[in-house]
């Protein structure tokens, strides 16, 4: 095998790729050096290719009327721009070179080829964008943290996760089971999710999970509404998100086994959930096995639009803040 396959083998977040399917991922790819100080992508772009960053470092960061305002930092071995293959949305930021760097280009074509061919590789390109986009958004929501810290006041510090509300509500399995055939998955993985999972109601403000709380299972949205939100230091609680019937949540921590990143709550009386334990999660996704790419391309698909929104939220908050203290230019 070429120098460059054991290159790409050493990738954390291409580890579970089978050789096979990693040298497909590395015939879709060109490589590209560039210079300090250059753009690699554009705000606004109509440009699906997604970038692994070999060497050196990026910033994502953003045009304000107080100057250029830095999302976020990318080092090597770090993927951008999967967000507009995902979607298929327009970048939704500048892609800055800060040090002379290497890049991979994941062409969007070829890879879109591959994947309608071989199944194998779009569940693993799917994990790898998914896993990705995760490790993003629990950067960007401990950031909304970070930015409010000089009000002196201190973040919160939930340990554990609230009870369970009483478990005296059930469901017909039939309620569920339209649930996750909405969603187009297979006979096999609704019949897995509609047994497996559990059933849960709350009124409104009633919590679900608390950040900085240990996750062991992932939520999706029968009934009413859900807040996900963070307590922001000297500013209190800021709504992240709303989900409506059908949106996942709470997978961020079965995938990186790192601890809640921000509270979720019902926002409508009479909210009910479904839970889905981690071992299901883990059984339904397992890549070794035969994962569900339709549940994955949702999952990267919600992310991915949580990810703008926070990025577009943190923007604003620099511009509200006069480019000063709610912000970090660079």
């Amino acid at each position: 095998m070429s120098s460059t396959f054991e290159t790409l083998r050493k990738i954390e977040l291409l580890e579970h790729f089978p050789d096979e399917q990693l040298q497909s991922l590395l015939d879709c790819t060109s490589w590209n050096g560039y210079p300090k100080g250059v753009h690699v992508i554009r705000h606004g772009d109509d440009t699906r290719e997604a970038y692994l960053l070999e060497k050196g470092r990026v910033r994502v960061q953003r045009d304000t009327p107080y100057g250029q305002y830095g999302v976020a930092e990318l080092g090597a071995g770090e993927f951008f721009g999967e967000t507009s293959f995902i979607d298929r949305e327009e970048r939704g930021g500048d892609i800055f070179v800060l040090e002379d760097s290497e890049l991979r280009v994941l062409n969007a074509v070829a890879m879109a080829m591959v994947m309608e061919k071989d199944p194998r590789f779009a569940v693993a390109l799917h994990w790898t964008f998914w896993k990705s986009l995760s490790r993003k958004l629990r950067l960007t929501n401990g950031r909304l943290t970070e930015i409010f810290l000089e009000s002196g006041a201190p973040p919160g510090s939930a340990t554990a996760e609230p009870p369970a509300p009483a478990q005296d509500f059930h469901l017909a399995l039939a309620d569920k089971r339209t649930l996750f055939q909405e969603q187009k998955l297979s006979n096999l993985e609704i019949n897995f999710l509609t047994s497996l999972s559990r059933e849960e109601k709350y009124d409104r403000g009633e919590v679900i999970f608390r950040d900085g709380a240990k996750g062991d299972r992932m939520y999706v949205v029968l009934e009413g509404r859900v807040m996900i939100s963070k307590d922001i230091p000297g500013a209190g609680e800021e709504a992240l998100a709303f989900l409506d019937r059908g949106d996942y949540f709470g997978e961020m921590a079965l995938i990186d086994k790192e601890p809640r990143s921000a509270d979720a709550k019902a926002a409508e009386p009479g909210t009910v959930v479904l839970a889905i334990p981690r071992r299901v999660v883990e059984g339904i996704l397992d890549i070794h096995k035969v994962s569900s790419i339709s549940l994955l391309r949702i999952l990267c698909g919600m992310i991915a639009q949580r990810l703008r929104d926070l990025d577009e939220k943190l923007v604003g908050w620099y511009i509200l803040g006069g480019g000063g203290s709610q912000g970090s230019s660079f």
